[in-house]
């Protein structure tokens, strides 16, 4: 049996980010139950499957992430707080099945973050450092949010050269508007989106 070069990142199912979160996505919990299903169907044809999550620092504005005190965010480039990593709202969503994930990627310590590629994983590599070893040069990439920290991992992910599926059906945005221009984006950089 040939060893599979593709691999599956899951982006940022976590509770902030499903209803009910600081910042929640409507389908946020049906995506998280979604990824689940495909993962527990098809885990056997990636070379990894990896789980990006925002892991943000406490009693900081995580490098103007987290908008100022006193002012409001302009969910553009700041934003409310979420995703601390001491808190509830950074584990994963509790849909979100995690027997098959090989490598989990915590991304925006201390800074702003939303692709997975500037993330690391517990022993300090990085994403792509993780699929070159792995031979890895396809990935099909699902999670949240379809027009943030989606849109950047597959853009990096097409930036790295590597070939892109955005899986249907198992991504949640967090508007109609900015989900349809991420969409094209993604397509115009060479991503298969459907």
């Amino acid at each position: 049996m040939s060893t599979p070069h593709r691999a599956l990142v899951i982006v940022d199912v976590q509770n902030d980010f499903v209803e009910g979160g600081s910042l929640g996505v409507d389908g946020g919990n049906g995506v998280a139950a979604a990824i689940s299903s495909h993962v527990a169907a098809h885990a056997d044809s990636y070379a990894a499957v990896i789980a990006s999550r925002d892991w943000h620092d406490a009693d900081s504005t995580n490098g103007g992430h987290f908008h100022a005190h006193g002012e409001e965010p302009d969910f553009s480039s700041t934003w409310p707080v979420h995703c601390v990593s001491s808190e509830h709202g950074s584990d994963y969503a509790p849909g979100l099945d995690l027997t098959h994930v090989t490598h989990h990627v915590r991304k925006g310590m201390g800074e702003p973050a939303y692709s997975a590629f500037e993330g690391v994983t517990d022993d300090g590599s990085t994403l792509a450092a993780v699929l070159h070893e792995l031979d890895v040069t396809e990935v099909d990439v699902v999670g949240i949010a379809t027009d943030y920290c989606v849109r950047a991992t597959v853009l990096d992910a097409r930036a790295a050269g590597l070939a892109v599926t955005l899986l249907p059906g198992l991504h949640a945005g967090v508007a109609d508007e900015t989900s349809a221009s991420a969409l094209d984006e993604m397509r115009a950089a060479g991503a298969v989106t459907a």
